[in-house]
């Protein structure tokens, strides 16, 4: 939210005495069991495992006890776990059953370790003006887990930092950054030492929003306060009390007293476009109210002269429209109001932040995402900015085989054969260039190479956007943003990714599911990326532990990285018996081979005239994939997100590709005979469906419009489930990707059928990633717009920072009715986190927003 405040400094005095002065009497609370089956009272929220424990990345701090206060979440994982301050790969409990007993206000849920074959029960009980929270079990804890297991709950750093607690009498101060103390246990692992420990922990008592207590409650053990951040830059506060060896029955229990603000109301979220309205699209701004405010009547739309003087030039009744998740929503609509200018929105005490409204509104909106999110991925390059080298050319020792039959982490596997005829740990020649870093961290995963290039490809072929702000040098590994060499940036670009994908080719024959950190304490890697790695080819005669590189308890997740005893420096020339080289995980699926194909001839034509050999070669490629594929059974092995999408949509796109670039029949036959299985999703397909019409007879066109008219009124139902108007998904990775797709599609459909699918059905998604959406109103584009993301999850992220461009997943739905995206943590990488393809994708929506509005 960004507000600009009104209030006379006595008037701020006397709120902050009257806060203060509260908290005697905020302290009783009435919590009870919401429909939606957590605890409730006004300011505060405490679900209980509301969100299942595991999942595709392990923990992502969204499950166990968690804690809502004042709006925000602030604590998290109130669960049995075996270290002082677990990371992202430690074990979690496996979720059985959960019960709700709303006449006695309790929620118990039932966990187990079968591993250890340990099972308890967690119990939150709303009373006495606060809440207890009991681990029970029916047995004594397993010996092997006896000193380890104990009851931990997590407290978010960001919302205490500089903020004191006290333990017993004892006061501290929560530290910006961790300095200690560290132990070092009998298996050589690190762990944090207790911060403090005692019997009752007041967190924050000079925050009214954020004072909680913990009492523990047996009188028989005692809290211990830890800094997770030690270990691990997104560790949090822990609080943590160990199960005593030999006990049964309720064996942890604590007392919270979760201190809330007398009729406290959240304030409202005026949601609008950052970056601005061009004067005839549709111009609607949403408010997100709590539940217990009463909303205004009108709000104002301000024009700001060039004197700085503030005139009200549109007022307006708000429209309620109703109930969504956890929130009221009303909105103000001022379409009406076309005239060039600097403007803001005013309701209640609120102001927003200047936005304009001009024609030229989207020129320049993805200038950032080009010129500087695109360079900084780029791996296998030096990136250098003004005084400022983003990172050095990083991972020349790419890369070394996977073994077979094998799990690691991050979604990538092995199944009984590698499909390639290098030894486990042999180096593979030929992968040490092109691609880029997937996301915030710095694999190359072969889906999402291939999705950008294929995107980067129709942004140029469908606004022949030819800026030129950067300087690209694949000779010399170098790249330099803000200096000019002559060239369109995005052609520069789209042939970094083409010898990405060509390399696997050229070195192994096919498309490969990708390449990535062979061991945990890299992949958790925060810096610059040329620190990854030595840069050297793995070379197994240098290495004196070479026997011991055998797939076993070495490659157990663990973020501790080799001792100085194990690390080994002998080099000779440009190998290093250093087993630091990054692994090609190399499955010749039919699904990859289709889609690495599709971008590759879909690269040819953009690569025309800039690099005539490489679009040779991408096309002889993608044709000789094509015949491959359609010869043999299909490789169907599948393991996450690494080996490939649905089969007929990969392979639509091949063949749609290979159309457009050949123009050959037997591409168009092959669409023709892919529509009536890929029609049923047929949203997923709208991009690849509508650039085959040219070539396609006039039967073809008519199923697709007959296609669009079912997925028009299908899409009606989004304006009725939410006030934005767009697909807002559920799950652990948030939408934002889906709302661009979403946008694209009504783009090419509004294009195709007009009489159709309305423009603005593309405008609103770019609205929303731009600040029109729930729980907050800055951009998630960093960089662009008034009040934007500026922490991220990217590879700066340890530093708190962003990469300009960078587009984030945006609001994570949290069961049953939270949203959220944290702009003062960046580690939630469901929220947070830059991925390469939204990247591409945005960089075609907001050209295709300015095409629009400029017809």
């Amino acid at each position: 939210m960004n507000t600009i405040t009104t209030k006379p400094a006595f008037l701020i005095l006397f709120w902050s005495f009257f806060m203060m002065n509260s908290i005697q009497s905020a302290s009783g609370q009435n919590l009870t069991i919401h429909e939606n089956e957590y605890f409730e009272d006004r300011g505060v929220n405490v679900l209980v495992f509301s969100n299942q424990p595991g999942g595709m990345f392990f923990d992502a701090k969204t499950s166990g006890i968690e804690i809502i206060h004042h709006g925000e979440r602030t604590a998290t994982n109130g669960d049995v776990r075996f270290l002082h301050t677990p990371e992202q790969w430690d074990g979690l409990g496996e979720f059985v059953d959960r019960t709700i007993d709303r006449e006695n206000n309790i929620i118990e849920t039932r966990l187990e370790y079968p591993e250890h074959d340990f099972s308890y029960r967690v119990r939150a009980e709303a009373k006495d003006g606060g809440i207890s929270i009991t681990v029970h079990l029916e047995d004594p804890l397993p010996a092997e887990l006896a000193g380890d297991a104990g009851f931990n709950m997590e407290f978010l750093p960001s919302e205490y930092f500089g903020k004191t607690y006290l333990m017993d009498e004892k006061s501290g101060l929560f530290p910006v950054h961790p300095t200690g103390p560290m132990n070092v246990r009998e298996s050589g692992l690190t762990e944090p030492a207790p911060m403090a420990r005692g019997t009752k922990l007041v967190l924050a008592p000079d925050d009214p929003e954020r004072l909680i207590t913990i009492r523990e409650a047996t009188g028989e053990n005692e809290l211990m306060l830890f800094d997770g951040r030690n270990k691990a830059q997104n560790g949090w506060f822990v609080v943590r009390s160990l199960i005593p060896e030999g006990a049964q029955g309720n064996v942890i229990e604590w007392f919270l007293e979760i201190h809330t603000i007398p009729d406290w109301i959240r304030q409202p979220v005026i949601g609008h476009s950052q970056v601005g309205y061009h004067p005839n699209q549709n111009k609607r701004a949403v408010i997100e109210l709590d539940p217990h405010d009463q909303p205004e009547t009108e709000a104002r739309l301000i024009q700001i002269t060039e004197t700085g003087e503030s005139n009200v030039v549109h007022s307006g009744a708000v429209e309620s429209w109703g109930s969504y998740l956890r929130y009221n929503y009303v909105t103000f609509d001022f379409t009406e109001i076309t005239d060039p200018g600097i403007y803001a929105i005013e309701y209640g005490d609120q102001r927003t932040n200047a936005f304009r409204i001009t024609e030229d509104i989207y020129a320049d909106t993805w200038h950032k995402t080009l010129d500087l999110f695109f360079p900084i991925q780029m791996d296998h390059m030096r990136v250098r900015e003004a005084y400022r080298v983003w990172h050095g050319a990083s991972h020349l020792d790419d890369a070394l085989q996977a073994p077979p039959n094998y799990e690691h982490f991050d979604l990538y596997r092995h199944g009984d054969s590698t499909d390639t005829d290098f030894d486990t740990f042999e180096h593979i020649p030929g992968l040490n260039y092109g691609g880029w870093y997937d996301a915030g961290d710095y694999d190359i995963r072969t889906q999402s190479q291939y999705f950008t290039v294929q995107h980067l490809v129709h942004t140029w072929e469908q606004f022949g956007i030819d800026r030129d702000n950067t300087t690209v040098s694949q000779e010399k590994l170098y790249t330099e943003i803000h200096r000019q060499d002559g060239n369109p940036d995005i052609l520069q670009q789209i042939e970094h990714g083409t010898l990405g994908l060509i390399a696997q080719h050229r070195a192994i024959g096919h498309a490969i599911p990708g390449i990535v950190a062979g061991h945990l304490y890299q992949y958790t890697h925060l810096g610059d990326g040329v620190t990854k790695t030595d840069n050297k080819i793995y070379d197994p005669e240098l290495d004196p532990f070479s026997d011991e590189r055998t797939v076993g308890d070495m490659y157990l997740p663990s973020t501790d990285a080799p001792g100085p005893d194990e690390r080994v420096t002998e080099t000779d020339g440009n190998r290093s018996g250093f087993f630091d080289d990054r692994w090609a995980f190399t499955t010749n699926t039919s699904a990859l081979n289709y889609g690495s194909a599709a971008a590759l001839a879909a690269a040819s034509r953009a690569l025309r005239g800039f690099n005539d050999e490489l679009a040779e070669e991408s096309l002889e490629t993608a044709i000789g994939v094509w015949d491959y594929e359609n010869n043999r059974e299909p490789n169907l092995f599948r393991h996450g997100n690494t080996t490939g999408g649905r089969l007929e949509e990969e392979k639509l796109k091949l063949a749609v590709e290979l159309l457009l670039s050949t123009e050959d029949q037997q591409y168009a036959d092959a669409v023709a005979e892919l529509l009536p299985i890929v029609e049923e999703r047929f949203s997923s397909n709208v991009f690849m469906l509508i650039q085959a019409i040219p070539y396609m007879d006039d039967s073809y066109k008519e199923r697709l419009r007959e296609l669009t008219e079912v997925y028009r009124e299908g899409i009606n139902e989004i304006e009725d489930e939410n006030p934005y108007g767009v697909p807002i998904t559920r799950g652990g990775w948030a939408g934002n990707g889906t709302v661009i797709g979403f946008s694209i599609n009504n783009y090419w459909l509004h294009k195709t059928f007009p009489d159709i699918v309305e423009a603005d059905w593309a405008l609103r998604g770019l609205n929303y990633i731009f600040g029109t959406h729930p729980e907050s109103n800055y951009s998630f584009v960093s960089g662009v717009g008034a009040n934007s993301q500026l922490v991220a999850y990217g590879i700066n992220r340890a530093d708190f920072s962003f990469t300009p461009g960078g587009i984030v997943p945006g609001i994570l739905i949290l069961n049953p009715d939270f949203p959220e995206n944290k702009k003062n943590w960046p580690f939630f990488w469901g929220q947070n986190e830059y991925v390469i393809t939204v990247g591409a994708s945005y960089l075609f929506l907001a050209n295709a927003i300015h095409d629009l509005l400029s017809e």
